[in-house]
């Protein structure tokens, strides 16, 4: 009898063992590896879109210029993307894209939208040194000439993005990176490149320490609808 409920008990335990073993194994399995995007609408004449990624719709609300979705998860891999005017299944953008595993990217619909396209650059959002903040600039306006963007302080000018001109995406790949600065409060002001001449301030701008950014210039220069402006993303 002993021997009996002993070989009983061995089994059980075998088979408890044996699906604690396929329960992890196919909860190891359906770990997905997963990127995360965030996608800008940038394009200053294009209406309100529609974002679906592998022909599933992710936004709730159509994405408006110039506003952007926040980071989406998606799967790792190579993801169909396509930017349909609101409502429709008309897609203004439509591109497979390469997301690698736990990285991070932006997506920008630019230019007019005659024109319009799409850029992709990889957002490093590792954490700034203690009291820096990190900033990056993009020129999105079509239509305007290249740009100095630069710290303003009483008269003194101090560049920081120098002689941009609108973007590509050999430029954005190349413009990507994240730049430290000090944290603080900072006038920024924009001048048509080689020149003294400003098109754009920003005043009061507050880069807290810790915190990502990301400025890109937009709309369209004399324009009354969308006229050229900034726009500043938190990354983090």
């Amino acid at each position: 009898m002993k021997r009996t409920t002993f070989a009983l008990a061995s089994a059980a335990m075998l088979l408890l063992s044996s699906a604690a073993f396929v329960s992890c194994k196919k909860e190891k399995n359906e770990t997905k590896d997963e990127a995360r995007v965030l996608v800008t609408h940038a394009s200053p004449d294009a209406p309100g879109v529609d974002l679906l990624v592998d022909n599933q719709k992710v936004n709730s609300a159509a994405l408006t210029f110039p506003n952007n979705t926040g980071y989406l998860t998606v799967n790792a891999g190579s993801r169909n993307i396509k930017v349909n005017a609101a409502g429709t299944s008309t897609s203004v953008i439509n591109a497979d894209i390469p997301f690698v595993k736990d990285k991070n990217y932006t997506v920008f619909a630019i230019n007019r939208v005659a024109s319009i396209g799409a850029i992709l650059v990889e957002d490093n959002l590792a954490a700034p040194a203690s009291g820096k903040a990190h900033i990056r600039f993009f020129h999105l306006s079509p239509g305007a000439p290249a740009v100095t963007v630069g710290v303003l302080a009483g008269t003194t000018f101090t560049p920081v993005f120098s002689n941009r001109s609108f973007e590509t995406q050999v430029t954005a790949t190349a413009n990507q990176a994240f730049a430290p600065v000090d944290a603080g409060t900072y006038t920024f002001d924009v001048r048509v490149a080689g020149t003294t001449t400003s098109v754009l301030t920003l005043t009061g701008i507050n880069l807290q320490a810790g915190k990502i950014y990301t400025v890109f210039a937009r709309g369209i220069v004399g324009n009354t609808t969308t006229p050229l402006g900034a726009t500043i993303i938190a990354n983090n």
